[in-house]
C-alpha cells in the first residue's frame, strides 16, 4: 500500500512519543508499504509561539516564526527514523522536493501542487519523506500557511495528489466516538462513518479530523484516524467512508407547513416531543422544523396536510399553553448542500439575495452545519431553483 501518515501535535510530544511514532513508520516499511509522512508542530508549540508574537508582526513573519515547530518535529522524526534504518528526508517549504504552493491569492495551486506531490511520490519505494504540516509555500518562495487544521489538510491533499492508497491520521483519540468520553459513560470507538456524518460533527465542535482536510477525500482514498499508542498505522481506529457530494436539490412533490403557536413554547419542556410523537405515531415524516419563541411549524408531505393539522389541534386543546394550529399549502423546497458552505462568510446571503431581487417571498430558510434549505412558494420553485443554480 501507499500510504501518507499524518502525526499530530500530541503524538509527537515526547521524545516516548517520537520514539513510537518512528517504530510505526519502520514496521510498514518494513513489511513493504510506500509511506509518506506529515508532520504537525510538538505538542503545542505552534500556540506557544504564537503567544510570544506581542509585538506588530507582518503576516510573512509571522508565519516564519510558526513554521519554527513544523520545522523541528520534521528533523526529529528524520533522526529516529535514520536510527532505525530507514532511508528517509525531510521537506520543508523552499527545500526542492517541496510540494504544497499557493497562488497570489493564498490559496492552493492545484496544478503546481499536484506537479511536485507526484515527483515526491515517484521516489517513495527508496525513500521516506517527512514533510512539514500546516505550510505551503507561495511562487515568490514566501511562507504562506493553510490554516486551523492545516496539519490534517497537507495530509489528505498530498494523499490524493500522491495517489495514496490511504491516509491514516494518527492523533490522540481512538477515532470517532459515540460521545465525549470525558462526559459520558460507555462512549466507545465508531468502525466506520461517512464524510458527511464526520464534516457535521467537525463544524460542531468534533475535534477529529479537520473540515478543510476532508474536502480533498473522494471515494477512492480511504482516511483513518488512530490513537498514538495503537502502535500499527494500517490496521484499526475509525475508516472515514466516501467524498463530499456538493449538491443543489428540488424536493419533486408539495410540501405543507403546518404551525403550532403558543406562548413561551421555547420555555415548555417537552412540548417539541409531544406534537413530534403526534405525528410518528401516525406515520407523518417531518420533513423539516423551524421552531421560533412563540411557534414551531413541521413541514410535511402535502398529502399528510389534513391529518396532521387534526391531530396537532387535539394537542392544542389539550395545552393550554398552545393556542392555534394553521396550514399553508404548496410550499416548495431546494437544498443547497456543500462542504465548503460553512468556509464561506456571508453564502446566506448569496443564496437569498438574488431570490429577493427576483421578487420572489421567501417563506423559511433552514440551516445545519453543511445545508440550506429554502422555502418558497410551489409556483416559485422553478424560477428560485435557476437563480440558485446559476449562483452556485
Amino acid at each position: 500500500m501507499r500510504v501518507v501518515a499524518k502525526f499530530g501535535g500530541t503524538s509527537l510530544g515526547s521524545g516516548d512519543r517520537i520514539n513510537r511514532a518512528a517504530d510505526s513508520i519502520a514496521a510498514a516499511v518494513e513489511e513493504g508499504h510506500e509511506i509518506a509522512v506529515v508532520a504537525s508542530a510538538m505538542g503545542n508549540t505552534t500556540d506557544k509561539l504564537l503567544e510570544e508574537i506581542e509585538f506588530e508582526a507582518e503576516d510573512r513573519d509571522r508565519a516564519e516564526i510558526v513554521s519554527m515547530g513544523e520545522r523541528t518535529s520534521v528533523r526529529m522524526l528524520k533522526a529516529a527514523l535514520a536510527a532505525r534504518g530507514v532511508n528517509s528526508i525531510f521537506v520543508e517549504p523552499g527545500s526542492d522536493d517541496w510540494p504544497v504552493i499557493a497562488n497570489e491569492l493564498g490559496e492552493v495551486d492545484v496544478k503546481e501542487t499536484k506537479r511536485r506531490a507526484a515527483t515526491l511520490a515517484a521516489d517513495l519505494d527508496n525513500t521516506v519523506p517527512v514533510i512539514t504540516g500546516f505550510l505551503s509555500q507561495n511562487h515568490d518562495g514566501e511562507i504562506t500557511t493553510l490554516g486551523r487544521g492545516g496539519s490534517d489538510t497537507t495530509a489528505v491533499m498530498l494523499g490524493r495528489y500522491m495517489d495514496a492508497d490511504e491516509v491514516v491520521i494518527v492523533t490522540d483519540v481512538e477515532g470517532v466516538m459515540t460521545g465525549d468520553p470525558r462526559v459520558v459513560e460507555g462512549a466507545r470507538n465508531v468502525g466506520r462513518i461517512t464524510v458527511d456524518e464526520l464534516r457535521n460533527l467537525s463544524f460542531r465542535g468534533a475535534e477529529v479530523v479537520a473540515p478543510s482536510a476532508l474536502s480533498y477525500k473522494n471515494d477512492e482514498l480511504d482516511v483513518r484516524v488512530v490513537h498514538y499508542q495503537h502502535g500499527d498505522l494500517l490496521t484499526g481506529g475509525t475508516l472515514i467512508e466516501g467524498e463530499f457530494q456538493n449538491l443543489i436539490d428540488m424536493q419533486e412533490d408539495p410540501l405543507a407547513c403546518v404551525t403550532v403557536a403558543g406562548r413561551s413554547l421555547r420555555n415548555s419542556p417537552g412540548i417539541l416531543a409531544d406534537l413530534s410523537q403526534a405525528l410518528r405515531e401516525a406515520d407523518i415524516n417531518i420533513d423539516a422544523v423551524a421552531s421560533g419563541m412563540d411557534s414551531v411549524t413541521f413541514y410535511i408531505s402535502e398529502d399528510n396536510a389534513a391529518e396532521a393539522e387534526n391531530l396537532l389541534h387535539a394537542k392544542v386543546v389539550d395545552d393550554q399553553t398552545l393556542s392555534s394550529v394553521t396550514v399553508d399549502d404548496d410550499v416548495a423546497v431546494i437544498r443547497v448542500t456543500g462542504g465548503e458552505l460553512p468556509n464561506r462568510p456571508g453564502v446566506i446571503l448569496e443564496i437569498v439575495q438574488p431570490i429577493s431581487e427576483a421578487g420572489i417571498n421567501i417563506h423559511d430558510v433552514i440551516t445545519s452545519a453543511t445545508s440550506v434549505a429554502i422555502f418558497v412558494a410551489w409556483d416559485d420553485r422553478e424560477e428560485t431553483l435557476e437563480i440558485v443554480q446559476n449562483e452556485f
